[in-house]
């Protein structure tokens, strides 16, 4: 199949699904043929601002998983990933969903099994994995060299960076700054440490600043979180440490730190201190010859474009008849912790977490 030319649809058409058109369009071995968006005319508008006069549009995004299609983006709010990943998966598509992976734990167990059932790929978008520095991240976190980990520590936050929109509304987000800058931290650490089964969690969560009409212009319908902190026992006797904000009188969270009794790991953030898949330092701390030592890691400048290769990634699975490269199955873990910490909050008390079997 790798000769085939692979044929896509795109489900949602709004900024996401500019970012997932454009990386498509670059690979002469896709055809680009058809945009659903449930707002009428929203898909049209989408395929004549992109160029692609051949693509059907549609206001239903079942009729678009009607045609033959091999898999399908999905760039819909967060509280429709659920709905359209398991109806294309239905229809026999291969699935690519942006991040997070759903609203609920339970949505996100029934993508999981509708994509085991159909014996096609789910994968969840988190293009930082694409990042050689993550990839180096990952590499001395599972070597060994850090001894047993027993705590790690990761989040971010933005002095001032709460966006409007789908994005603050309960009813097509779900969660707030946890699963819109959250989850990238937690698919940081999670991924590192070789996905731990989450055990518990115990949570805080406010609005503080979302809410205020000093601090956001919509405030009045602003129903989400803008700051939420966690502590979530792992299996394997790891503690989890996780803070994140989209606004504060801060200027970061501070840095993702892996705790290990050989030696830790300290990853700076870049930026506004947001995590984002980018990072600005890496040093290891360690004994050496008796002395306490801490030892920078060399970052790789790289011209990696993250987000076009985990597109990519999809469509060369499609291809190669290769598993899902980021599995829905394995960023359960990721959507479980969001899921306890929102109930957590709500019932201000620790949380049980259990993720049935796929």
């Amino acid at each position: 199949m790798a000769d085939k030319q692979i044929r896509i649809g795109i489900i949602g058409s709004g900024g996401i699904a500019g970012a997932h058109a454009n990386a498509y369009k670059q690979m002469p071995d896709v055809a680009l043929v058809a945009v659903a968006d449930v707002i009428p005319g929203k898909a049209a508008e989408f395929i004549q601002r992109q160029g692609l006069p051949s693509a059907q549009a549609f206001d239903d995004h079942l009729r678009l998983l009607d045609l033959d299609l091999d898999g399908v983006s999905v760039c819909t709010p967060n509280v429709a990933h659920h709905r359209t990943a398991v109806d294309a998966l239905h229809a026999g598509k291969n699935v690519l969903v942006e991040k997070p992976m759903a609203v609920t734990l339970e949505q996100g167990v029934e993508m999981a099994r509708a994509a085991k059932r159909a014996g096609r790929i789910l994968t969840i978008g988190f293009q930082p994995r694409y990042d050689p520095n993550m990839q180096m991240i990952k590499d001395i976190v599972r070597s060994g060299q850090l001894g047993k980990v027993y705590y790690a520590e990761t989040g971010g936050g933005r002095r001032r960076g709460a966006p409007g929109g789908t994005f603050i509304r309960k009813d097509l987000a779900g969660s707030g700054a946890i699963a819109d800058i959250g989850c990238y931290a937690l698919d940081m650490v999670l991924d590192a440490l070789d996905h731990p089964r989450p055990l518990t969690v115990s949570a805080y969560t406010s609005n503080y600043f979302g809410t205020s009409p000093k601090y956001h212009p919509d405030w009045a319908r602003f129903e989400v979180e803008d700051f939420g902190v966690a502590l979530v026992r792992l299996e394997g006797g790891i503690t989890l440490n996780f803070k994140v904000s989209w606004a504060m009188h801060m200027d970061s969270l501070g840095a993702t730190m892996f705790l290990g009794t050989d030696a830790g790991l300290k990853v700076g953030p870049a930026g506004s201190g947001a995590w984002d898949g980018t990072i600005s330092s890496c040093t290891l701390y360690h004994d050496l010859l008796g002395h306490h030592t801490a030892s920078p890691i060399p970052l790789q400048n790289h011209n990696v474009r993250i987000f076009y290769e985990k597109v990519r990634a999809f469509v060369v699975a499609i291809q190669e008849g290769k598993p899902a490269p980021i599995p829905g199955e394995q960023i359960l873990r990721n959507q479980a912790i969001i899921d306890g910490i929102l109930r957590s909050s709500a019932e201000g008390r620790e949380v049980a977490i259990e993720i049935p079997e796929i």
